[in-house]
């Protein structure tokens, strides 16, 4: 099942994601009911909605509308720094005992096939294609044999990083939450749909050139590993995101140093769920 949220004549909606193209809107009475994707998930009701709108859902056509993040209102958003061997490597940072976690905020969320801002204060903007985990059933202190039954789904994340804004002090919070910087989409599969996230593999590409590639079972810390951590500390709620960590092969670390200017293309594909495309622009502020 892939689920996707988009707004049609003026009104934020969601449904089934047959392909590019063509998308199935919830019928009338689910969207009276549950106001957005991440509602569904908290009432556990994704199996009923794929089938209400298969029977009776509104075909949409693209475009005729205009995709929305897949999840853009979650509680919080947590991002993993550091979680393969490669781009550890390429920072030059030594091992970690536990997951590197920093948060961004739902404003800096956006969609597939949206204009991607370049911050008017970087020349430095990066890309960071990743693994986003969309919490399904909320918790505390959860232990890792549990944590895959927390899990709604998937979905692609770019985390567009202005690097200099990341480095002014030791946190990186700045750097991760310029509006608009962070693409997640263009749908989501979900956990029973992608079985095994262990085969999937994930690729970046600026202007069609391989940035990144890896295999999510290269993941310094596994998903339950991410899930046991965070949930140790804080509630996890339904429709919380988790970026998962970015491979080697960022713009920032390159010799010479590669980033982001208004015209370039960047995709992040991860098999399975397809791929996550955002022409970037100036911003306007």
């Amino acid at each position: 099942m892939k689920f996707v949220s988009f707004e049609y004549e003026g009104t934020a909606r969601y449904g089934l994601w047959k392909d590019e193209g063509h998308w199935l809107q919830a019928p009338a009475e689910f969207l009276a009911q549950y106001p957005d994707l991440k509602a569904v998930i908290a009432a556990g009701q994704l199996d009923a909605l794929e089938a209400a709108a298969q029977a009776s859902g509104t075909p949409i056509l693209a475009a005729q509308a205009r995709l929305l993040p897949v999840i853009g209102n979650p509680g919080k958003v947590f991002c993993v720094g550091l979680n393969y061997k490669t781009h550890v490597a390429e920072m030059k940072r030594a091992d970690s005992e536990h997951p590197a976690i920093f948060t961004r905020f739902a404003d800096s969320l956006n969609a597939h096939g949206a204009a991607l801002p370049k911050p008017k204060a970087t020349q430095r903007f990066d890309f960071e294609g990743e693994l986003a985990v969309i919490i399904g059933k909320g918790g505390r202190q959860i232990s890792q044999a549990e944590a895959w039954d927390h899990i709604a789904g998937y979905a692609c994340f770019n985390d567009g990083t202005a690097r200099d804004w990341q480095r002014h002090t030791h946190q990186w919070t700045p750097g991760k939450n310029f509006p608009g910087t962070g693409p997640l989409g263009p749908f989501m599969a979900t956990r029973k749909a992608i079985p095994d996230v262990n085969v999937l593999t994930l690729e970046t590409r600026l202007n069609g050139q391989v940035m990144q590639k890896a295999s999510v079972a290269d993941l310094i810390f596994t998903l339950p590993v991410i899930i046991e951590y965070l949930s140790g500390f804080t509630p996890l709620s339904p429709g919380d995101v988790i970026a998962t960590g970015t491979p080697g092969g960022v713009g920032d670390k390159r010799e010479p140093a590669v980033y982001m200017v208004a015209g370039d293309v960047i995709e992040v594909e991860i098999t399975g769920l397809g791929t996550l495309r955002n022409v970037v622009v100036d911003a306007a502020n």
